[in-house]
């Protein structure tokens, strides 16, 4: 039976089932088509078609392509360090500047120059054989026995919770591994890599979809280093590095106490930030406090104005969205496509802000601004005055930009950088993504408080993302303080709201590579009822619930 496919601006009909590599074997020889989507579907190059189809071919622009990339690369350094050092295991984990770092977890060996060129060396030999990747289905039982016989006891644990029955290997030459991802069609097609070292380990870069499949210039990131190291201690001392071990310690120590575990953490960070405010009180006068979306902002501002009422310190919380400009004012600019863009710093009245702070860091009685959204314009709001012992809690995507402040002395300000900083792994070669929790809060939120749907907010969240890489993450270094929002039981939490909004979203919407992520993700989690998570947690700033809802 005939089918059509229409794919590059032409529709060609074949009798035969055809592989989407054939397609366009001839016609891209630099090999920048990387991966596909069929009826909005993604699929792998070797992907075979027997049905009318549109077809649309990928490369490193795009976002779902970039994530089959990085995983190829994972696979073809995991086989390096295989050939070079067959009894040391290393690990993937997500790390600054959007690279993958690698671990050794064997003592006896030790990242160095020598070993770095001699893994460069031999990533680039598998690059040169342009190795097929050879896709292969084994039964749950069959995998098992080649973990135990291959000492991958991390890849063990997660068997137990897969729902599927079949594991989808692939092949390099004699070397095999689950990526939980499609893979290139071959070695030959990584192109763009760079591998450095990072001591403990290494960093491997790779080209980003943001940046128009350009690898990013490094930057070094030592705070946001720092609060990943010790957000990967916490999870190896309580047990829960990966999927499987969560799920362990729900099951065997109790939900309650895994949560708990989990909250103690926060209410340990909350306490350790109170304590270095109150030792400088009589100099801070401005707290700020910016993150990246879904981080928990608004909660942990309630709950650090908490804090310090405890320690005898009254803050004043003052939002920066009373800044906006009027909806009419002719310097608001706009984005790419001539909206206004609203997520830029140029939308806010910098000037006044700076001016009304000034004022009240110098003891004037001030009458703040109010932003009607209804009437598009700032009207009058509250007059305060600040007292003694009582700083100002400024919290936005902005606050810790410094021309957002830009006439505050620095002596006077505090900043603090909010955001989950995950180190969270399926098993060794599988690091979960960090961006991917905060879409999570981000689609169970916008579902309870908006009745957005998961297709909209997922459709959204490019955006979101562009505007975070412009105005936030170039400010959490040189912060005060790095508040990790990450509550380790919060995906098995979220599950049950996540999973039948993701679910609802139709195979031929754009937005279902993602959500078939995110649903495969979610499956791996046992399911924890909610109803021991406090009322003060910030957790319920996205399931609901909050005590702070209505302040």
């Amino acid at each position: 039976m005939s089918f059509t496919l229409k794919y590059l601006g032409k529709e060609q009909t074949f009798e035969q089932k055809v592989a989407l590599l054939d397609l366009v074997k001839d016609i891209d020889p630099d090999r920048n088509f990387i991966a596909a989507r069929v009826n909005k579907r993604v699929r792998d190059l070797q992907y075979e078609v027997y049905y009318d189809a549109e077809i649309e071919f990928l490369t490193t622009e795009d976002e779902t392509a970039v994530k089959i990339y990085e995983a190829t690369l994972r696979f073809i350094l995991a086989k390096a360090f295989h050939r070079l050092y067959p009894d040391l295991h290393i690990k993937f984990a997500y790390n600054v500047s959007r690279c993958v770092s690698i671990h050794l977890l064997d003592t006896k060996y030790h990242a160095d120059t020598a070993m770095l060129l001699k893994v460069q060396h031999e990533v680039e030999s598998i690059i040169k054989e342009d190795i097929p990747f050879i896709r292969q289905v084994v039964s749950n039982e069959e995998a098992a026995k080649f973990y135990r016989e291959n000492g991958l006891e991390d890849k063990l644990g997660i068997l137990a919770y897969r729902p599927e029955k079949t594991v989808h290997f692939y092949a390099c030459g004699k070397y095999k591994n689950y990526m939980y991802s499609h893979l290139l069609p071959s070695t030959g097609y990584i192109k763009k890599y760079k591998i450095r070292l990072w001591a403990p380990g290494f960093l491997l870069q790779y080209p980003r979809a943001e940046l128009g499949g350009k690898i990013p210039e490094f930057q070094d990131s030592p705070t946001f280093g720092r609060v990943l190291t010790e957000s990967h201690n916490w999870a190896k001392t309580i047990g829960a590095q990966t999927i499987a071990e969560i799920n362990r310690q729900i099951e065997e120590r109790g939900p309650i106490e895994f949560l708990n575990i989990s909250e103690a953490r926060h209410n340990r960070q909350l306490c350790e930030l109170g304590q270095m405010i109150q030792d400088d009180i009589h100099s801070i006068r401005l707290i700020c406090v910016a993150g990246p979306s879904s981080s928990g902002k608004t909660t942990f501002a309630n709950r650090l104005r908490i804090e310090l009422l405890s320690r005898g310190i009254k803050p004043i919380r003052i939002s920066l969205d009373d800044y906006y400009k009027d909806k009419g004012d002719p310097t608001t600019p706009v984005d790419e496509f001539g909206n206004k863009d609203f997520e830029s710093i140029d939308a806010l009245d910098v000037d006044a802000f700076n001016r009304d702070m000034l004022n009240l860091i110098n003891g004037e009685e001030v009458t703040l601004p109010r932003f009607d959204f209804h009437l598009g314009k700032k009207v009058e709001g509250r007059t305060i005055k600040l007292g003694e012992d009582e700083p100002i809690i400024i919290e936005g995507i902005h606050a810790l930009n410094n021309k957002m402040t830009i006439d505050i002395p620095k002596s006077v300000k505090f900043k603090i950088y909010i955001a989950p900083q995950a180190q969270l792994n399926i098993d060794n070669q599988n690091p979960v993504s960090l961006t991917d929790l905060r879409l999570l809060r981000r689609i169970v939120r916008d579902k309870r408080d908006r009745d957005s749907s998961a297709e909209d907010t997922i459709m959204m969240w490019p955006s979101v993302r562009r505007g975070e890489f412009k105005w936030i993450y170039d400010t959490q270094e040189g912060c005060d303080f790095v508040y990790n929002s990450l509550l380790a039981y919060e995906l098995p939490v979220m599950k049950k709201y996540a999973l039948p909004v993701l679910q609802a979203i139709d195979r031929e919407s754009p937005a279902f590579p993602v959500a078939e992520r995110l649903i495969r993700m979610l499956k791996f989690f046992v399911d924890m009822e909610d109803s021991w998570v406090p009322s003060n947690s910030l957790m319920r700033e996205f399931i609901g619930g909050s005590c702070y809802a209505d302040v």
